[in-house]
């Protein structure tokens, strides 16, 4: 009987430290994000640019080069946009199309790449400071490294085409 009581008092006191071990999804994003990191990326949680989505979400910006600014627009997946947006490649719509068109070639890359993205793959956002990808982190490291390149040419190309474009010389000045 006392060996019972033993046996439960240790269960009870192992039982916490057994909540504390990661889940093996939060073992698999961990390193996701990690390996993200290091190749550059900055990874956050916030609050996603979906209509009445107050959840954080998972953000992965690539940055542009400072002076560089990029483009904005949004491409969001089909399940979370409403149906009088424009369409844009298979599954995407924009929410905000860039100012000044893409160029064919970069349109084209931007299309292939949204369309291979995971179904978990809600948004494709650039603004002035990076372009950045909301998605749930569906997959491991190893199948989202197949994105990195498309994903850091994709970032070079939109690079230096601000929707606004700086003038160039001194400011004017101001009116009286």
């Amino acid at each position: 009987m006392i060996w019972l009581f033993i046996l439960l008092v240790m269960l009870l006191v192992a039982s916490p430290v057994m909540w504390l071990k990661p889940s093996p999804r939060q073992k698999r994003v961990a390193t996701l994000r990690n390996a993200a990191m290091q190749r550059g990326l900055k990874v956050a949680l916030r609050v996603p640019p979906l209509h009445g989505d107050t959840v954080p979400m998972p953000a992965y910006r690539w940055h542009y080069p400072p002076q560089q600014p990029g483009p904005d627009f949004m491409l969001v997946r089909d399940s979370y946009a409403a149906d009088a947006l424009k369409p844009f490649g298979h599954g995407w719509r924009w929410r905000k199309e860039p100012l000044r068109g893409l160029p064919e070639a970069l349109e084209a890359r931007l299309k292939r790449l949204v369309e291979r993205l995971p179904q978990d793959a809600l948004v494709v956002e650039s603004d002035t400071a990076a372009l950045t990808l909301w998605w749930h982190e569906s997959q491991g490291f190893e199948r989202f490294s197949t994105y990195l390149e498309d994903f850091q040419a994709l970032r070079d190309g939109l690079a230096r085409r601000p929707d606004h474009p700086q003038m160039s010389g001194p400011p004017a000045p101001p009116l009286v």
